[in-house]
């Protein structure tokens, strides 16, 4: 034994020992203790849901369907390819009948409903003064059919016609007049004239001179491109406030 651990009393020595290894329990005890949890990173913003996509249904007759030329040059196919172009997320339905006068286009209209359209399109009554037929009725029917699909929640274009004066200028003149009267009417959004600009212009034209090329129907959907930008703006729903 060390004499000078000798000469330290017993009681001292025990307490010089606490003294000692008490700070290295201690310290060996913080050293076994796991690591604090990381801090959580920022919740990222809850990502936006992208807006549902809108059905614009053109209904009308060849003018509509595209008589002559191929299905993907038909105005409603291009109108949709130009929406869709400038990130607009909607599908465009051709209903388009040739031949089509507004009383066979009012007997379908229940059916054209299971479409679930959001805008309507509406572009019928040519055939009918082509055949020289009662205005009278040309306007109730086109009348009826903007009603129902306004009455189904759609929001309705209408597009306006006219002829030429074969029948007389009272007769073109009555015509043309139905479409403004229907749309104010009915509370539609209207398109004075659709094939201004293609109307009357051979390079725009098929042989028949009615119906337009696909290059008309290009000047047709430039046409008509802003009044369905007005419509889609009345169609998108309300964003959600919640």
């Amino acid at each position: 034994m060390n004499p000078l651990s000798a000469a330290i009393p017993p009681r001292a020595r025990l307490k010089a020992l606490v003294l000692v290894w008490l700070p290295l329990v201690f310290l060996a005890a913080g050293c076994g203790q796991a690591p604090p949890p990381p801090t959580p990173p920022p919740a990222s913003p809850t990502a936006t849901a992208p807006p549902p996509e809108l059905t614009i249904l053109a209904f009308g007759d060849s003018l509509t369907e595209g008589l002559g030329v191929d299905l993907a040059d038909s105005y409603p196919a291009q109108l949709e390819r130009r929406l869709q172009a400038d990130g607009y997320r909607v599908k465009v339905i051709n209903g388009g009948i040739s031949g089509e006068t507004s009383t066979s286009a009012l007997a379908r209209v229940e059916w054209m409903l299971n479409t679930n359209p959001d805008i309507v399109i509406v572009e019928t009554g040519a055939n009918d003064a082509l055949r020289g037929n009662d205005l009278g009725l040309t306007r109730r029917n086109v009348e009826a059919i903007v009603r129902r699909f306004g009455e189904s929640g759609a929001v309705v274009v209408v597009a306006g016609m006219q002829i030429i004066q074969n029948l007389g200028a009272a007769y073109t003149e009555a015509f043309a007049a139905i479409y403004p009267a229907v749309a104010e009417a009915e509370n539609a959004i209207l398109i004075p004239f659709v094939l201004e600009g293609v109307a009357g212009d051979p390079a725009l034209n098929q042989p028949d001179f009615i119906h337009p090329t696909a290059a008309g129907y290009t000047v047709m959907v430039e046409h008509i491109y802003p009044t369905i930008l007005q419509a889609l703006e009345q169609a998108q729903p309300p964003p959600n406030e919640n």
